[in-house]
């Protein structure tokens, strides 16, 4: 029989006398002025920066707010200071590790409102190509379960890097931390990612003005697509020395 212990932010498992570390994967509810708005499943950490992330990726702040666990202390909690620019749509948000957009009723419940990304910076391709090289992903070393985000300066210093289950969280929680520290619109600062390009990736970066996206996998027709509506220029399969470029490769010398 499998033993399983709760460690912190990992769980390890002890089977056959043999031990493995696994991540934690846990709900997390935002609430806004005591309103349940949202439950994302996470691995637990910046989850004020996750929820800030968050809510300005659907359009509903604009900029830093005060997040915290909330006055009864539920577990599993952040609150989030109101107001709202807007009222969320009739549906209720529920998103999970693997898929931030899934469940949503409709294509313009994911339309992009942002306008287009500013001209620059231009980056050396080998630059661009090493960026996932540069990602720090203690956690991944040790669980291999995580997703990582980290956003970077154009001459490649590394400014922020968050892991998750998630890889729509792990972006969240970057972009959380960068309305903290007064750097959205992040342009001209760079996001790059360690798995494939979704659609969801491109749509937090576009509206958070990043003006390039990384990402160590391939992206999606739709990523593509949006990706060149919005201006951003969009790398994928970046790893050992090359990188594709699928749109606005002015950005990339």
């Amino acid at each position: 029989m499998t033993e399983v212990r709760v460690r912190g932010a990992h769980a390890t498992v002890r089977a056959d006398g043999l031990e493995d570390e696994v991540a934690v994967e846990e709900p997390l509810e935002i609430r806004v002025d005591g309103r349940a708005l949202a439950v994302t499943m996470r691995t637990p950490g910046h989850d004020e920066e996750l929820a800030l992330g968050f809510l300005y990726g659907e359009g509903l702040i604009e900029g830093p707010r005060a997040a915290a666990p909330p006055a009864d202390l539920a577990g599993n909690t952040v609150e989030v200071a109101g107001p709202l620019l807007r009222e969320p749509s009739a549906r209720s948000f529920f998103t999970s590790s693997s898929c931030g957009v899934c469940g949503k009723g409709a294509l313009e419940e994911v339309a992009v409102h942002a306008a287009p990304i500013a001209d620059g910076p231009a980056l050396e391709r080998a630059l661009v190509a090493g960026l996932p090289d540069r990602l720090r992903q203690p956690t991944f070393e040790r669980t291999g379960g995580l997703h990582a985000t980290g956003l970077f300066s154009p001459d490649g210093e590394l400014l922020c890097v968050r892991e998750d289950v998630g890889r729509h969280n792990a972006m969240d929680k970057v972009i959380g931390w960068a309305l903290r520290e007064g750097l959205v619109p992040l342009h001209p600062n760079v996001l790059c990612v360690s798995g494939r390009l979704s659609f969801e990736l491109v749509q937090k970066a576009a509206v958070a003005g990043s003006p390039l996206l990384v990402g160590v996998g391939a992206p999606t027709s739709l990523a593509v697509t949006l990706a060149d509506d919005r201006g951003l220029t969009l790398c994928g399969f970046a790893r050992g020395g090359r990188v594709n470029v699928y749109t606005y490769s002015s950005r990339v010398v």
